[in-house]
């Protein structure tokens, strides 16, 4: 371990410490959730059995306690406590996550982001599941497709699953548009980039929100050029929330921040952004501003969740009630086949620490409880009078409040089928054809990208590409146009030469191996 330690930048070096505190035998003493003191608490005593579950994100809402109904029901039927964990208020959730690791305070089972559970597979400290799974999860093992767990497999050198990942078989993300806007200006669904542009004029000038203050924003994002997916979309760009992905250009996988795709791109925002039909502040906006201009119908059009819209147009209605959102058809560029990214399968979900393995049947007991189907109906409506009312016999899930529970959940497999129910059960009947239209939408223009399940282990060495820094200085600077287009061909040089060479080797070569598999 230490050859590969001294041969890395500092902050994988960091991490690589980091991760020694999780691997049992790899340091001193310590009186922390070792392998050997993290046995099960719940032997030889009465109780369920705590586990603790940490997320990153969790929404609007309380953490619920060993009291909460929500936490006693699971309890019931699982004989394990479900302790929600997260990050502190301010605190970045990456740099938490190994604060919690290099002081042996760990989470039983969690949702990794930024890469950690590769830092864990290479440094023995995740656990391997492939035989943990079918006895204590049989639910999580037969739901997701034999393709995801493949995929998983890929991603680690003994070829063993480290990992549970998420799965969703609809396209997650959509461009969105203000339709009661478009009938405010007059105007129809642009089915061109130049019917879209004047779309986003008349959204400019004609004050489609009706206040008389010409504060609309015609289409925005956030910073870093994050959340505008859907201008890179319509000339072929594989994004995902504003990262350049791997899809095939050329007849080979290559990674789409550098291709003449992007760079038409960049250029059509860089118009946008000259004209303010692109929000002037969207390198400035964080996620609760962006969202907050778009929930006070300030934006005409953007990219985001169709499953999340239900609190979102209750919000809008507030001050336009009659604010419709519809999806957008991807509008055609001459030159270029438009697609919205989707991703399906292989993304890290849930991770056990090695250091925690005596509780892994606990914590699988747990997530198997989430993906067991005669659990559905509990799992998406929660306790009445905490997650949802009865409105004439019907359950009616509550909006997110602070002085509410968060709602347990650990389930990430979406089919069409749960997505349909999902609609039908949790949706407002006045939402319900605008949220499948939306879906209808989506579905049409969405396609699975070749980068699919891609590891993060291809970046290993390189975490400046991984992060997309490189990109996002160059993209940033040349849409505000501080910087010209042709900057954009120094940058394609610049990503070669830090490791976008070495990176694309390590890409190609696992698409060919998971395809052999396939």
């Amino acid at each position: 371990m230490f050859k590969w330690f001294r041969n890395r930048p500092a902050k994988q070096a960091m991490a690589a410490i980091l991760a020694c505190t999780m691997i049992a035998g790899c340091g001193g003493g310590g009186s922390g959730n070792t392998a050997e003191n993290n046995q099960d608490p719940g032997a030889g005593s009465e109780g369920p059995v705590p586990i603790k579950v940490f997320k990153s994100h969790i929404g609007i809402g309380k953490i619920p306690g060993s009291d909460d109904p929500h936490v006693k029901y699971v309890a019931e039927q699982t004989g394990v406590e479900y302790k929600l964990i997260t990050t502190p208020p301010g605190s970045e959730p990456s740099e938490y996550i190994n604060l919690m690791i290099a002081s042996d305070d760990l989470p039983d089972i969690l949702r990794p982001i930024g890469g950690i559970e590769q830092t864990l597979i290479q440094q023995g400290g995740a656990l391997a599941l492939d035989e943990l799974l079918p006895e204590y999860a049989p639910n999580v093992w037969k739901n997701i497709p034999q393709e995801a767990w493949d995929i998983v497999r890929s991603a680690s050198e003994d070829g063993k699953i480290y990992y549970v990942p998420k799965v969703f078989l609809v396209p997650e993300r959509a461009p969105m548009i203000r339709k009661d806007w478009l009938e405010a200006v007059g105007m129809e669904m642009p089915a061109t980039v130049e019917e879209y542009k004047d779309v986003l004029r008349a959204f400019r000038d004609k004050d489609p929100n009706g206040n008389g203050k010409a504060d609309e924003l015609p289409t925005s994002g956030r910073e870093f050029g994050r959340w505008m997916d859907h201008l890179f979309a319509m000339y072929g760009v594989a994004m995902w929330e504003g990262y350049p992905e791997w899809d095939t250009y050329d007849g080979e996988i290559q990674y789409a921040g550098i291709t003449e795709n992007m760079k038409a791109s960049i250029l059509f925002a860089r118009e946008l952004y000259e004209e303010k039909l692109l929000d002037n502040e969207t390198f400035l906006n964080k996620g609760d501003v962006w969202t907050a201009k778009i929930n006070n119908n300030l934006v005409g059009s953007w990219y985001h969740l169709p499953a999340n819209i239900r609190d979102r147009l209750t919000a809008m209605r507030q001050g336009a009630p009659d604010a419709y959102i519809a999806g957008m058809p991807l509008p055609k560029v001459e030159g270029f086949e438009g697609y919205v990214t989707q991703k399906s399968m292989g993304e890290p979900e849930w991770v056990i620490p090695k250091a925690s393995e005596g509780k892994a049947p606990d914590a699988l007991k747990l997530l198997d409880f989430f993906y067991d189907k005669q659990h559905e109906e509990f799992v998406r409506f929660g306790i009445e009078g905490a997650q949802h009312e009865v409105v004439d016999g019907k359950k009616v899930l509550l909006p997110p409040s602070d002085d509410r529970p968060i709602p347990l959940g650990m389930r990430n497999l979406t089919t069409k089928e749960d997505m349909d129910v999902r609609i039908e059960q949790t949706i407002p009947e006045d939402m319900q054809q605008m949220v499948r239209d939306m879906f209808e939408v989506s579905t049409a223009d969405a396609r699975r990208i070749a980068g699919d399940g891609l590891p993060s282990t291809v970046y290993e060495g390189f975490p400046d590409i991984q992060s997309h820094k490189l990109f996002q200085e160059y993209s940033t600077k040349i849409i505000i146009g501080e910087w010209p287009i042709e900057k954009f061909d120094e940058f394609k040089e610049r990503w070669y030469q830090s490791g976008g060479e070495e990176v694309t080797k390590r890409v190609q070569e696992w698409y060919a191996k998971t395809n052999q598999q396939q």
